[in-house]
C-alpha cells in the first residue's frame, strides 16, 4: 500500500512538472498576443481562459494528491479545507465547460456560411465576456457547499455516514438526503457538458465528412475546391482529438474517484473509526 502511495505521488508530481509550465506557456503566449495586437479571437480567448482554469486544477489537485500520497493529509485547517475544495470544485467545472465551449464554438466555426450556425458563431463571439461571465458566476455559486459543509480532519474526528472523507478534509453534510442531492447535483454538473461536447464533437465530424465528399464532388467535375476554410477544418479536427481524450481521462478519473469512494463506505459500514487516518 506504501508502495502504491508513492507511485501515486510521483505521478502526480510528474503532471506538476508538466502541467504547470505548459498552462503557464499558453497564458504567457497569449497575454504577449494581446499586447501585440490589442485583440483576441474569440477561439483564442477560450482558450487562454481555460488555461487559466487548468493551471487551477493541476495545483490543487496535484498539490492534494501528493500531500495525500505522502501522508501529509493533517496540514488543513477548516479555513485551508473550505479555500482548496471551493476552488478545485470551481476550476473544475469551468474546466469541463470551458472546453465544451470551445468545442462548440468550433463547430460553428465550419458551419456553411450564411447558414444559422454561422450567425450565432457571431453572436457567441459578440457576448464571449457575458458568457464567462455567467459561468464563473453559475460554478462558484454551485460550489458554495465547499465552504459551508467542509472542516479538517484535524478538528473532525467523529465522522458519520454522510460525511465524506477526502484524505485532507471531510465534507461533512447534515443527512444523507442533503449528501445525495448535492453529489447529484455535482455530477449532474459535469456530466451535461461532456455529453453536449461529444455532441459538438460528433458534428463537426459528419460536417467534415459532408465537406470532403462536397470536394471529392467538385474534383470528379473538374473544378478546384476552395481551401479558404483549410485552417478551420485542421482546427476542428485537433478540437475532436481533444475533446476525446478529455472524456476519456474524465472518465477513467472518475472510475478512480467512485472506486475510491466505495472503499470509503465499505470502511465506514464496518468500523467508523476506520475511517480516521
Amino acid at each position: 500500500m506504501a508502495s502504491d502511495k508513492s507511485v501515486r505521488g510521483m505521478l502526480f508530481l510528474s503532471l506538476t512538472v508538466v502541467g504547470v509550465p505548459g498552462n503557464i506557456a499558453v497564458i504567457v503566449a497569449f497575454l504577449l498576443l494581446i499586447r501585440q495586437e490589442s485583440l483576441l479571437l474569440a477561439a483564442d480567448a477560450i482558450v487562454l481562459h481555460l488555461a487559466c482554469a487548468n493551471l487551477l486544477v493541476v495545483l490543487v489537485r496535484c498539490l492534494l494528491e501528493m500531500l495525500a500520497s505522502f501522508r501529509q493529509v493533517n496540514v488543513f485547517g477548516d479555513i485551508g479545507c473550505k479555500t482548496v475544495i471551493f476552488i478545485y470544485r470551481t476550476s473544475r467545472a469551468l474546466s469541463i465547460w470551458l472546453t465544451f465551449l470551445l468545442s462548440a464554438y468550433q463547430c460553428l466555426c465550419i458551419a456553411p456560411p450564411g447558414s444559422s450556425w454561422a450567425s450565432t458563431r457571431a453572436l457567441v463571439a459578440q457576448n464571449l465576456f457575458i458568457i464567462f461571465i455567467f459561468l464563473w458566476i453559475l460554478h462558484t455559486s454551485m460550489s458554495v457547499g465547499a465552504i459551508v459543509f467542509s472542516v479538517s480532519s484535524k478538528n473532525h474526528t467523529t465522522p458519520t455516514t454522510s460525511a465524506v472523507n477526502t484524505e485532507f478534509c471531510y465534507v461533512n453534510f447534515p443527512s444523507d438526503i442533503l449528501k445525495e442531492g448535492y453529489g447529484a447535483v455535482q455530477v449532474s454538473r459535469d456530466v451535461v457538458p461532456i455529453v453536449l461536447m461529444t455532441l459538438s464533437s460528433l458534428i463537426i465530424l459528419v460536417l467534415l465528412y459532408k465537406h470532403s465528399q462536397h470536394l471529392k464532388g467538385l474534383r470528379g467535375a473538374g473544378q478546384a475546391g476552395s481551401g479558404s476554410s483549410g485552417a478551420e477544418q485542421r482546427a476542428a479536427k485537433v478540437v475532436v482529438v481533444l475533446v476525446t481524450m478529455y472524456v476519456v481521462l474524465y472518465g477513467v478519473d472518475n472510475v478512480i474517484i467512485l472506486h475510491k469512494l466505495m472503499l470509503q463506505s465499505l470502511q465506514s459500514c464496518c468500523s467508523l473509526p476506520g475511517m480516521l487516518h
